[in-house]
């Protein structure tokens, strides 16, 4: 029986994601999953950049909204799930649907492959220009949504570098959790 509160299951942190010590961190990656900048590149130089690129070569790139799944390589956590977000287009192009894709199909790997914990960066918020005020509320409730259909996965991180990210991300956190 899933748990009443999902939000009990939510954990929003300030630190580096690829030091985490859980079942599966998320990538956020780009559609050829070749690695790239920020949390992208953090990602594949600490699993071991040529493992991690002969991995994603097999999986032949990935969609926008669609998640794909390698193992962790050289990090604490087991799984590496990418996940490609959105480019902010002004918000009329679908962005926010495709964003919630991402933390969902990535949760929906999470359970095929038996992931009790995960963590995510902030999806899209990056290079590709997402609001990361609305990106956050996005990820927030379609993480407590998922959640409150299952009981599987027991802790989602969500892991912001910078701290007044994670500062305005527990203020969206309280607010939401009142609602």
């Amino acid at each position: 029986m899933p748990t009443p509160d999902p939000f009990a299951r939510i954990q929003l942190l300030q630190g580096d994601i690829t030091r985490l010590n859980v079942d599966a961190i998320v990538n956020a990656a780009n559609s050829r999953l070749a690695g790239g900048g920020g949390v992208d590149g953090a990602i594949h130089r600490a699993a071991g950049a040529t493992d991690l690129q002969n991995a994603c070569r097999q999986l032949a790139g990935c969609n926008t909204g669609d998640a794909k799944i390698t193992p962790g390589f050289n990090l604490p956590a087991q799984y590496i799930i990418h996940t490609v977000g959105p480019v902010w287009s002004g918000g009329n192009h679908d962005e926010p649907r495709l964003l919630a894709s991402c933390y969902t199909r990535s949760l929906e790997l999470a359970l095929q492959h038996n992931i009790a914990s995960i963590a995510f960066p902030a999806i899209s918020t990056g290079v590709y220009g997402f609001p990361f005020e609305q990106a956050t509320e996005i990820a927030l409730r379609t993480v407590t949504a998922f959640l409150s259909e299952t009981d599987a996965i027991q802790k989602v991180i969500l892991i912001f570098f910078a701290p007044d990210q994670h500062a305005t991300a527990e203020r969206i956190h309280q607010r939401l959790a009142k609602t």
